[in-house]
């Protein structure tokens, strides 16, 4: 049986994951306001155009991310309710479901991750006068540069 203690564990982990996330979306929104200066002053092509679609995705993720840990959260607050009163259907349903959501949020966590260094790899392939490399052409490119390497 789930008890009040085994519920209250969850508050912690959903408070600090929500604050991690909430950290995140302060730091693109700073992201977005230095892109929108540099896009008015620049290049309004290039490495930019693929910036912004990469945020736009992010903030979708970031979106979802923390809908999910509210979820969560909420699903946790109904698992106490179901222990005050004595559900243990109620409260091993909701207790489930509260853990489901925070495993979605923090996968949704991951993908939005995937993304931020793929952004990384943009600001990257800028400074090397390379145009937006595909993740294949990354691999053939390091392929190419270690056969080099062994030949030499």
């Amino acid at each position: 049986m789930i008890t009040y203690n085994t519920a209250a564990l969850l508050f912690p982990a959903i408070s600090l994951i929500m604050l991690a996330y909430t950290n995140r979306f302060l730091a693109l929104a700073a992201l977005v306001r230095s892109l929108h200066a540099k896009y008015l002053e620049h290049n309004k092509e290039g490495v930019l155009e693929g910036q912004i679609g990469n945020l736009r995705f992010r903030l979708k993720l970031l979106r979802q991310m923390q809908g999910m840990g509210v979820l969560s959260f909420i699903s946790c607050i109904l698992c106490m309710y179901g222990i005050y009163l004595e559900s243990v259907v109620l409260t091993e349903i909701c207790f489930a479901v509260s853990l489901l959501f925070f495993v979605v949020s923090l996968l949704i966590s991951f993908v939005e991750i995937h993304f931020s260094n793929r952004a990384l790899e943009l600001e990257l392939s800028d400074m090397e006068n390379d145009r937006d490399p595909s993740f294949v052409q990354y691999i053939k490119k390091t392929f190419d540069n270690k056969n080099r390497a062994e030949k030499k």
